[in-house]
Order: C-alpha cells, then sequence, then structure tokens
C-alpha cells in the first residue's frame, strides 16, 4: 500500500488542474484514490469523513472510480455491527499499474507495482554496461520491460506510464541522460531508444531511490538526505516531502564532491572525488579484492568474520562519506541521512567512523544517520511508484478521462 506524500498535488507530478468545475471534480477523484490508498480499507462514509466532502459527493465520486476499475468494492467493512454496515472500498489490484525499470552499470532491471503497491513482476539482467553504447543497453532494457509487462497483463493489469533509473545528471526534458560518467554516457535521448506508447520519465538513480525511501520507508521524515552507492555514489535532497532538482535537475551529485583535491582522477574529470574513496569499486581495491558481481555481499561476509584490511578499507570510505556529508548537512540542515544502495549491506561497518566525522564537523547538534531497509531495490521501486503516484494524483487522466 502506498504512502501519503503529505497533501497529493492534484494532476501528477509538476501539473497544476484548472480551477473549474472540471478540474475540482478531478481533484476530488484524486482526494478519494489517495485516502483509500493510504488508509483503506474504507467505507464511502469513512473517505467522506477523511477528505470533507458530502457522502452523497463521494459516493458519485467512488462510482466513477469503480467503473474506472480503479477501486473495487470488498463487502460490508465490518460484519456484525449495528446498524447498516457500509461496503470496503480497496484500491483494485487489476487494471493501470506502474512499470520501472533500471540502468545499473552492472545490471539491467524492469517490474510492475499496482496500485496497491504490490510488485507483480520483476527481471534482472546481470552484466557490465560500462562502455556498452546506449543502443543494446536499451534494446536489452527493453526486453526486459516487455517480459515484465506481458506478465503483469497476464494478471489484468495494464501499463500506465513508465519510468526509468538511470545513473547520471538528467535533462529537465525527462528523458535526456546528459552525462552518465560511469556508463560512458552523453548528451543521450535514452527516451527516442526506449519503447513508444506509454508516458516516459528518466531520472537520477538517486532520485528515485530517495522518493521510495519517502513513500515506502517506515518513519522517514519529510526532509532528509538519501545517499546510495553502488559503483558510483549518489544523493538526493528531500525538502518538505519533495525532492531538491536545482535549477539544471543536477542537484544531489554527492559522489563527485571532492574529499581530497589533488586525490586520484575521476571519470567525472575531477580529482579526489568522493567515489574514489567510497563507491563499491574504490573499497574493493583498498581492500585488496577484484571488481566483479556480488562483491558488495563478499564485502559484508569478509568484515563480519573479522578480516582486518576489508574494516580498515570501511572505515576509511566511513570516513571519506563522513567528510563530504559534513558540507551537505551543514549547508541543508536536514532531519535526517539515509543510506540506501549498497551501502546499506555495509552499515555495520561504515557508521562508526561515519558518525564520528559527522560529530566532529557539524556546526550544530549531531545529524541523525538511519539505514534504508529498500537497500539497492529503492531505484526501481521509486521509479514503478512514481508511475503509481502519477496515477493516484490524477485518476481521471489514467482511466482516458477528460
Amino acid at each position: 500500500m502506498t504512502a501519503p506524500l503529505h497533501d497529493p498535488p492534484p494532476a501528477g507530478p509538476g501539473r497544476a488542474l484548472p480551477d473549474t468545475q472540471q478540474g475540482m471534480r478531478r481533484r476530488n477523484l484524486a482526494r478519494v484514490m489517495h485516502a483509500v490508498s493510504s488508509e483503506g480499507p474504507l467505507s464511502r462514509a469513512a473517505v467522506a469523513s477523511r477528505i470533507g466532502l458530502t457522502r452523497a459527493a463521494v459516493s458519485t465520486l467512488v462510482d466513477e472510480l469503480i467503473r474506472s476499475g480503479l477501486l473495487q468494492e470488498l463487502g460490508p467493512e465490518r460484519p456484525g455491527r449495528v446498524g447498516r454496515p457500509g461496503s470496503a472500498l480497496a484500491v483494485s489490484g487489476r487494471g493501470p499499474a506502474g512499470v520501472g525499470a533500471e540502468v545499473g552499470v552492472d545490471h539491467l532491471a524492469a517490474c510492475v507495482v499496482d496500485l496497491r503497491g504490490e510488485v507483480r513482476a520483476r527481471a534482472v539482467r546481470h552484466g557490465t554496461n560500462r562502455g556498452r553504447a546506449p543502443e543494446p543497453v536499451a534494446r536489452d532494457l527493453t526486453a526486459l520491460i516487455s517480459q515484465v509487462v506481458a506478465e503483469a497483463e497476464r494478471q489484468g493489469l495494464r501499463p500506465a506510464g513508465l519510468a526509468v533509473a538511470v545513473p547520471g545528471l538528467i535533462a529537465r526534458d525527462g528523458r535526456t541522460v546528459v552525462r552518465a560518467p560511469n556508463l560512458d554516457w552523453h548528451d543521450t535521448d535514452l527516451g527516442a531508444l526506449l519503447p513508444g506508447g506509454l508516458p516516459l520519465t528518466v531520472d537520477n538513480e538517486a532520485n528515485l531511490g530517495a522518493l521510495a525511501e519517502l513513500w515506502l520507508g517506515e518513519g522517514t521524515p519529510p526532509d532528509f538526505l538519501h545517499v546510495s552507492a553502488e559503483i558510483g555514489i549518489g544523493a538526493a535532497v528531500v525538502v518538505d516531502g519533495r525532492l531538491l532538482r536545482g535549477t539544471r535537475g543536477f542537484a544531489g551529485e554527492l559522489g563527485h564532491v571532492p574529499v581530497e583535491p589533488e586525490g586520484p582522477a575521476c571519470p567525472c574529470g575531477g580529482r579526489g572525488c568522493l567515489e574514489q574513496y567510497a563507491g563499491e569499486e574504490a573499497v574493493l581495491r583498498a581492500a585488496g579484492l577484484e571488481a566483479g558481481e556480488g562483491r558488495v555481499g563478499l564485502l559484508a561476509t569478509r568484515a563480519a568474520e573479522g578480516d582486518e584490511n576489508v574494516r580498515r578499507a570501511l572505515r576509511q570510505a566511513g570516513t571519506a562519506l563522513g567528510v563530504a556529508l559534513t558540507g551537505a548537512v551543514n549547508l541543508l540542515d536536514p532531519e535526517a541521512v539515509v543510506l540506501g544502495g549498497a551501502l546499506a549491506a555495509l552499515a555495520p561497518w561504515l557508521l562508526p567512523s561515519l558518525e564520528a566525522e559527522l560529530a566532529r564537523r557539524t556546526a550544530g547538534p549531531a545529524c541523525p544517520v538511519s539505514v534504508s531497509r529498500l537497500g539497492p531495490e529503492g531505484p526501481l521501486l521509486g521509479a514503478a511508484h512514481a508511475v503509481v503516484r502519477a496515477v493516484l494524483d490524477d485518476p481521471a487522466a489514467a482511466a482516458g478521462q477528460s
């Protein structure tokens, strides 16, 4: 079940509905969908109480959403109660669904999430994408997308849109990869290479991981800094429940914050970037291990077994993370820092040195650091849930109405 993002925007991300009778109807449909999604099953009376409309008005909206296949009736809300029980409403497990996909340096993935927030289909392809041209990567990703969509359609679902997570800078058009250093992609119109016919959004993987944490995390505050890592390190800033994207949409490139000005060269063109000290490959080198699939699990296993080389490498990575995060914490004053991606599995050995560095360098009170329970699944889930949120924000559009 998806969690509400405070007051939902009325018509999907960044789109305002006109202040007309039709616009008001669409806003009220969204309010009903969000109420049932976040708190359901609910009766019509309970929905009316929560959103402040009359029972008659809510009943009309609910009937419309049931006809559109977005809500379903489950039967009496509380059998045995005095008086006539209301019919319990729930978000439908059929109909529109969100398709999420991810381009990683060493994997591709796709999944389908229904309006209840349940993953109904998932596929992964392991193998390096570093140095591969965008076209063959897009073909492989398209095959995965087609696979999960076909599986979802057999379950009575239909894709309402596609969102793709990419480890790089994404233009404001939501389809162009301006720069992805760890893939060696530049000015790539990924939208032109992926299957048409669906509304498409391409976004930075850290942004989508942060949104997944906001929507699916337990007790995540509305103001936090989300840090995730695989080969590279990304970050996203969430303020009052919304992403802080920056003027060009490039905010959050923590991995390319220098921690040693004259340190080793980075694929971004700089020197001494955080990724060169706390990225997955950097930690493996420092631990004396070769890069390869499943190496984060190997690091965690070796660290748990007491391998001092691995533990030393993780302490050093935690220190570098603390140095880079100090600047962000001092500048932004977030309520919390959340570690996701590969960092989540390595947190027991990263956190002590990271937190010590933050405490030593932060001007104000220490900023709490927590670990995401989503781990490396965050960007993919965030992508699929972004589409689901768009449906909840404007159910009339998802149902093909004007």
